[in-house]
């Protein structure tokens, strides 16, 4: 089956998200802080140690092994659906909006899989943001607000 440009930019976006999340995580831990422990970046943003074993801020807990598995599975089989969706995307902001949520996706997977919880470091509590989060989280935020903006955009009329 053949993908279309925009699906092909949409899978080069989601590779570099990946990349880019498992690199800055990669930078953070070696820091060697402990759960909880800061350090000031600029400004009101700091860098905080926070191992999540939830799903968005911290919410549905995976205490237990099963779970943190289900989560990686979860995450991975989201990420090839959005995948096999997009390879027929022909919208750029569908397609941008897809690559952000599948790169993010599958970053926060690869951390379950390998750590048993999510890396956990920007913080901007000061700014009253009360979650840590991470480069694959925001990824999937500005996905989702992409998608959302796209869904706004008018058809044009067939002639």
């Amino acid at each position: 089956m053949l993908v279309t440009r925009t699906g092909m930019q949409a899978y080069a976006l989601a590779t570099s998200v990946v990349v880019v999340d498992q690199v800055v995580k990669l930078w953070f831990l070696g820091f060697g802080l402990e759960r909880g422990e800061s350090l000031p970046l600029v400004g009101p943003i700091r860098l905080t140690m926070v191992w999540n074993q939830g799903v968005s801020f911290g919410l549905l807990r995976a205490d237990h092994d099963i779970l943190r598995w289900l989560l990686v599975l979860f995450a991975v089989g989201v990420a090839a659906g959005i995948a096999w969706w997009t390879r027929n995307c022909e919208r750029l902001l569908t397609g941008m909006g897809f690559g952000l949520i599948i790169g993010g996706a599958v970053g926060n997977a690869i951390d379950r899989a390998r750590f048993g919880a999510v890396v956990d470091f920007l913080d901007v509590t000061q700014l009253m943001f009360p979650w840590v989060f991470n480069v694959a989280d925001s990824a999937i935020s500005v996905g989702v607000v992409l998608l959302l903006l796209d869904s706004f955009r008018r058809e044009p009329v067939a002639a």
